[in-house]
């Protein structure tokens, strides 16, 4: 079928809903494309640009860096992503949830992912969702175990801004910067507590709704939609019910974001500067508030340049700012990219599934695939001899 057939059979006659996509096919895109340029373009003439003359100072303090604090920065970032860890596991259905090990797997898989794609954290969410059900979690417990992982993480870390803006604010003024952050922050609380009355309050509405929608797709099963929205329903309401359970997802929430910051504390501290808790969690929350919107995979460069200018901005001297932050996302960014392949490669091929049959039989068609390849390299090289 050629494109104007393709096109012809999908239009609906509706000139007015036509010409709508066909400005959405021709502008939408490009747009899109030139705003990120401009903002990205923004951020680093008015925030990279002035800390670049400290660069140069800043290579010659390397020599006077205090490992120690550098080991000790390590150990909180890595206790840091075993918290994210247990808040997915604190959410997951006690029978039959993967191992903590299995789940820390998954974990820097998926960050590992969410750093190199353009779409960031919305790109990994898929990987996350398939290592999950493939380490025996059920489709919708994945589903929901990932969507309250996130976006409870999101109101934890806005909730810790907050709190550092009061007190920040009257001691220390208000900069513009505080307001694009807000908004970001009460948008993603927003939707989360959108997502949440309209599955409970309205759930019989957004199953017909969603399936509805489902019935025009190829690929999707109406039955299973309906049956979905209605099991994520379920968990919100047991969530809603259970204090214990949320207090404890609030609290795996916190210690993740807590022993980051821990962490950016110390590598700036392990050149000779200690910033003060109020000023670590303001540049701390803005820079994590802000890597959200979706410019750069895991917010590369967006981070780097609001971490340095806002730690400048409380009293830190341009060099230690700019080698602390740098050692941070080194071991924050760049580390769990090796670390999330080879934890990929692992669960390729033990899933982590609680049967011990399946696991055993994954392992051997994993075996069987890798024993596969040994023998078809032999055998081209043997002919090639």
């Amino acid at each position: 079928m050629t494109d104007e057939a393709t096109a012809e059979a999908v239009s609906d006659g509706n000139p007015q809903r036509e010409g709508r996509s066909h400005w959405h096919r021709v502008w939408h895109r490009p747009l899109r494309r030139i705003t990120k340029i401009l903002i990205f373009a923004f951020i680093v003439q008015f925030l990279v640009l002035p800390q670049i003359n400290g660069t140069r100072k800043a290579l010659n303090q390397l020599g006077q860096v205090r490992f120690g604090y550098l080991i000790a920065g390590v150990a909180l970032e890595a206790s840091a992503i075993v918290s994210y860890a247990m808040l997915t596991r604190s959410v997951l259905p006690r029978e039959g949830s993967p191992s903590v090990v299995t789940l820390l797997r998954v974990q820097l898989s998926t960050l590992a992912f969410s750093h190199v794609a353009p779409g960031g954290t919305a790109a990994g969410s898929p990987l996350g969702y398939r290592l999950l059900t493939h380490a025996g979690v059920d489709g919708p417990e994945a589903g929901f175990a990932l969507a309250t992982q996130g976006m409870g993480s999101a109101v934890v870390l806005n909730v810790l801004l907050w709190l550092a803006l009061v007190v920040s604010i009257p001691l220390n003024g208000f900069n513009p910067i505080y307001l694009t952050a807000a908004v970001v922050g009460v948008v993603a609380i927003g939707g989360f507590a959108l997502l949440v009355v309209t599955l409970t309050r309205g759930e019989e509405k957004s199953a017909r709704v969603l399936s509805a929608i489902a019935s025009h797709l190829p690929l999707v099963n109406r039955e299973k939609v309906t049956e979905l929205v209605h099991r994520v329903a379920e968990r919100l309401r047991e969530l809603g019910m259970d204090r214990q359970l949320l207090r404890r997802a609030a609290a795996w929430a916190a210690a993740n974001w807590l022993l980051d910051a821990a962490s950016l504390w110390v590598f700036v501290a392990a050149f000779g500067y200690r910033v003060s808790i109020v000023g670590l969690l303001v540049a701390f929350g803005l820079a994590n508030v802000l890597a959200a919107i979706p410019l750069t995979p895991g917010g590369l460069g967006v981070v780097e340049a609001v971490l340095t200018s806002t730690l400048v901005g409380f009293g830190t001297p341009t060099t230690v700012a700019i080698l602390g932050v740098a050692t941070y996302r080194l071991l924050n960014f760049w580390l769990p990219i090796p670390l999330g392949a080879m934890a990929y490669l692992s669960l390729k091929v033990d899933p982590g599934d609680p049967d011990t049959n399946i696991r055993q039989q994954r392992k051997e068609r994993v075996l069987r695939k890798l024993q596969r390849v040994m023998d078809s390299m032999t055998r081209a090289r043997e002919g090639s001899s």
